[in-house]
């Protein structure tokens, strides 16, 4: 599918790989809501995406709220007429200290914004895609949903979890005219990677910055690019790409297949 003439939405939006797919998307020529927590940051890219001659609009999202979900697809249709993508981008980390010390509340917030909000985004987008004669859902993973991450085991689950929900979907595509694929980015160089350490006393803080300026940090561009790829290449549908610093993006299979489990057929 391409974006020309077409109704994004992206989650996250405010900052990081949400703003550069909103300018990406827009650059193709597609309408962009802006769905956010932070209204800052969101107002900033739509000027962004406008000061570019684009069209975009923010609605004030909360992701861990149903309703606001619901609301920003509402929004989405009412301001621009329809919806045909949608990107589930909102995401955090699990701040310190590591699971399993990490107190309740922390990691239930990461399991909301980076899995839950995913289930229930695309639930609320659904039926609106279909409205619209069909699209594509890009949700954003991680590399940490592809292998184990010792440095966030819950930020890891979470984003395996993704990937299976995705990978899960590919009937929507029979159903509904509805691709759902994932991007699987390396590190990144977004204000994720740094607000997980803003709790730490200035000496492991300036070992944090001191780690982070010795490795090779894509930008959200890169990971924007991937996105655009999953969302025009009608192929691609249930998958989930793979997106590391200095190779090519690949496609990541399921490391077990069953092709003749009849519960696949349900």
């Amino acid at each position: 599918m391409g974006p020309n003439g077409k109704v994004a939405l992206v989650t996250g939006a405010g900052s990081g790989i949400g703003r550069a797919t909103a300018l990406a998307l827009a650059g193709a020529g597609a309408s962009v809501v802006i769905a956010d927590v932070d209204d800052a940051g969101g107002a900033e890219t739509v000027r962004m995406v406008e000061g570019n001659g684009g069209k975009a609009a923010f609605v004030h999202t909360d992701v861990t709220r149903s309703e606001d979900l619901e609301r920003m697809v509402a929004f989405a249709e009412e301001r621009f007429g329809a919806l045909h993508i949608v990107h589930n981008n909102a995401g955090i980390s699990t701040p310190p200290p590591r699971f399993p010390a990490a107190p309740l509340d922390s990691w239930e917030k990461t399991v909301m914004i980076d899995l839950w909000a995913v289930i229930a985004g695309t639930q609320a987008a659904v039926p609106a895609i279909k409205r619209g004669g069909g699209g594509v859902i890009i949700n954003t993973a991680s590399l940490a949903g592809l292998i184990a991450y010792l440095p966030d085991p819950i930020y890891a689950a979470a984003k395996h979890g993704v990937v299976g929900f995705t990978r899960s979907l590919a009937f929507l595509k029979d159903e509904a005219n509805i691709r759902v694929n994932c991007v699987c980015p390396g590190v990144v160089n977004t204000p994720m990677i740094r607000k997980g350490a803003a709790s730490l006393g200035p000496e492991a803080l300036a070992q944090v910055e001191e780690t982070l300026s010795r490795m090779p940090l894509m930008t959200p561009e890169t990971i924007a690019n991937a996105v655009l790829t999953l969302i025009t290449d009608d192929r691609l549908n249930g998958q989930a790409l793979s997106v590391i610093y200095g190779r090519e993006p690949r496609l990541i299979d399921p490391p077990v297949s069953f092709g003749h489990d009849p519960a696949q057929g349900r």
